[in-house]
């Protein structure tokens, strides 16, 4: 009776094997693959949190889409409908409201790790490159997201962002144009937004995602060593699976608690519907764009832009402009780590300081 229960079993995972005829060695040899000893502290290793933060906003904004409506007239009445009668539709909407301000935070601290340790150099220049475009697709996100509540702020907000895309030299009109779908914020605006929103930025992330954690696996994790840190051989690597798959598991289900405390505490709320006849008195854009916002406010719209871009591509090439200049500077590197920590405290002045302001 065994034997027979054998060959059955035996027959049943053959059949499987010709009809997904796939490599499961493939799957073991990247559970046994050694992980660097300083991973094991979660700051280190943010890109899962970024990836599971990730996962949540795409099954809550999965859950959302069922009940929005993107038009100019039923919009706000959907989110309100969302959040006042659709049973739990609260707490799934608070859930993406919080994991998309998370997910914002990780990405922006992960880029801080990565400067700050140097992981950046070659021959990593392309996957720096394909972090900063995961962090404007991120913002973009958060701006289109927020956009899509059509309330006051948010529908005076993307006004205000329109008109930026608009400042950009030689190709912003034909930028402001599109974004608006017309002269001026409407139905077509609210549509694009909602489009770019579930259907193009995923789309996007997905594949610089995919992109990136190839270019991880070609590469191999940067690994860090500390001054005065002495950690045993058989010590500096542990294994991907069970051990580093159970720590990011646990910071998983973490994050979920803290999410869920935080909707329960703080649970996302509506502002007035959009009135395009009446400029709120204080229009201020979500807390990730307070820089470009402060910027706007000591400069003008045209200066602001051309320096908010100037700054990007100068981090978005900076791998290699530090390269051109070691070859010419040899404490070049030394300056790195300055310029970071100058340039973070600008931006977190600058934050800070729209935060308080009124």
């Amino acid at each position: 009776m065994a034997n027979e229960e054998a060959r059955t079993s035996k027959t049943l995972a053959e059949r499987v094997s010709e009809m997904f005829p796939f490599d499961w060695e493939l799957i073991r040899h990247a559970g046994a693959e050694p992980v660097p000893y300083h991973l094991k502290k979660w700051w280190f290793c943010l890109g899962g949190t970024v990836l599971y933060l990730f996962i949540i906003q795409v099954i809550t904004g999965i859950a959302l889409s069922f009940y929005y409506v993107p038009s100019p007239d039923q919009a706000y009445a959907s989110i309100a409908h969302i959040t006042q009668d659709v049973r739990f539709g609260w707490y799934i909407r608070s859930l993406h409201k919080w994991s998309a301000n998370f997910m914002i935070i990780a990405v922006f601290l992960h880029i801080l790790r990565v400067y700050f340790t140097g992981a950046y150099r070659k021959p990593r220049q392309l996957n720096w490159m394909i972090g900063l475009l995961l962090l404007g697709v991120t913002l973009t996100f958060g701006f289109t997201g927020y956009s899509l509540v059509y309330e006051q702020l948010s529908f005076w907000g993307a006004t205000v962002a329109c008109n930026l895309a608009e400042a950009v030299p030689f190709i912003g009109p034909a930028i402001g144009a599109f974004l608006r779908g017309g002269p001026e914020i409407g139905a077509n605006t609210l549509t694009r937004f909602y489009v770019l929103h579930i259907g193009f930025l995923p789309t996007v992330s997905l594949l610089l995602v995919g992109a990136h954690i190839l270019l991880i696996r070609l590469h191999g994790v940067t690994e860090l060593h500390f001054e005065g840190e002495e950690i045993p051989e058989e010590s500096k690597h542990f294994r991907f699976w069970p051990d580093h798959a159970t720590t990011e598991l646990l910071i998983g289900v973490l994050m979920m608690y803290l999410l869920t405390i935080i909707a329960l505490v703080f649970p996302a709320g509506l502002g007035e519907p959009a009135n395009p006849t009446q400029t709120p008195e204080h229009i201020k854009p979500e807390w990730y764009f307070y820089f470009n916002f402060s910027l706007l406010k000591l400069t003008s719209l045209r200066v602001s832009v051309v320096l908010t871009m100037a700054m990007g591509a100068i981090f978005f090439f900076w791998p290699f402009i530090e390269e051109g200049l070691s070859k010419r500077f040899k404490q070049v590197e030394q300056i790195s780590i300055p310029l970071g920590v100058l340039v973070f405290l600008g931006f977190l002045t600058l934050t800070v300081w729209e935060a308080f302001s009124h």
